[in-house]
């Protein structure tokens, strides 16, 4: 069965450059005919080919290969210096490529314009969080996202008012559309780029360490936010970016684990979220728990390599 599903992905990818919007598309070798709609619809959200990247001789990437399907949410889990950073980089258009291919619904960076394909990944992230107008009202950090333009001084239209403030009522967060945004809290805060980050409807969401400086409350209660937020999104892929595995909410179905700018492992959360991967990840002897669908890390000795 996985053989068959493999030939009908590549069968439909080739077919989907080849075939216009107004035709069925039929091959011999395929059981059923297909539309261009559902070719569309096996095409992976994210593909990273063969990612390499290096700097004045140092390779940050090497070798990166990653796969987002619809329906999967992923974890991105590493130390400091793993290459998390440099992967989000090269996500988003601010860091070029040495070799490899990154592709986004079928369009590849490069080849479209990256500067349109990027508005496809939303960043949430501690240097959005920086940048922002402590004067500017919760509702114009939102309508803003459309733009991908800090302190944005242009006129906002009716219907954008509109639009941010329905995403601010998904974030739950309606009630503080007039407020600014030097009185709102780090949680709120986190919500309100979330809805600016939607603005531009993107296909992937990235939250780049999204609890750094919550208090332990209000980093639970964040993290229940983004449990219910994933768990009623369907066309939208969820990367949380993290150090901590106490931050993987259940809705996270996936794990890619970096190393060294390297694909440590990859794959469903329950195959690859293990004692032997974080302890060869952090170079540390840990052990992982697993209390009622969330997760406990423990260092329970230094390796040689961290004395």
């Amino acid at each position: 069965m996985q053989k068959l599903a493999g030939r009908h992905r590549r069968a439909a990818k080739i077919l989907g450059r080849l075939a216009t919007r107004r035709h069925l598309l039929f091959c011999p070798r395929l059981p059923t005919a297909f539309t261009m709609a559902e070719v569309k619809s096996t095409r992976p959200i994210l593909e990273i080919s063969n990612l390499r990247v290096e700097r004045g001789g140092t390779v940050i990437l090497d070798g990166v290969n990653w796969r987002v399907e619809r329906r999967q949410h992923w974890t991105i889990l590493g130390a400091n210096g793993s290459g998390k950073t440099s992967l989000l980089s090269a996500l988003t258009g601010y860091l070029m490529p040495t070799a490899g291919e990154i592709s986004l619904l079928g369009e590849t960076y490069g080849r479209s314009d990256w500067r349109e394909l990027r508005k496809k990944i939303g960043l949430v992230s501690s240097s959005v969080r920086r940048m922002m107008a402590d004067d500017e009202p919760a509702l114009e950090t939102v309508a803003s996202g459309k733009h991908a333009m800090i302190d944005f001084w242009g006129h906002v239209t009716r219907t954008e008012k509109a639009q941010a403030l329905n995403l601010l009522r998904q974030v739950q967060c309606e009630d503080l559309a007039g407020r600014p945004w030097r009185v709102l809290s780090q949680g709120e805060r986190q919500r309100v780029l979330i809805a600016r980050a939607l603005m531009a409807k993107p296909r992937v969401l990235i939250l780049d360490e999204p609890c750094a400086g919550l208090d332990p409350a209000a980093r639970e209660h964040f993290l229940q936010f983004i449990q219910r937020f994933g768990a009623r999104t369907n066309s939208l892929a969820l990367v949380l970016v993290t150090h901590h595995v106490e931050e993987i909410m259940p809705v996270f179905s996936h794990l890619l684990v970096l190393k060294n700018g390297k694909v440590l492992a990859a794959g469903k959360k329950s195959d690859v979220l293990n004692s032997r991967n974080l302890s060869n990840a952090f170079n540390a002897r840990m052990q992982l728990q697993r209390i009622k669908n969330r997760y406990v890390l423990n260092v329970t000795m230094k390796s040689r390599a961290m004395m």
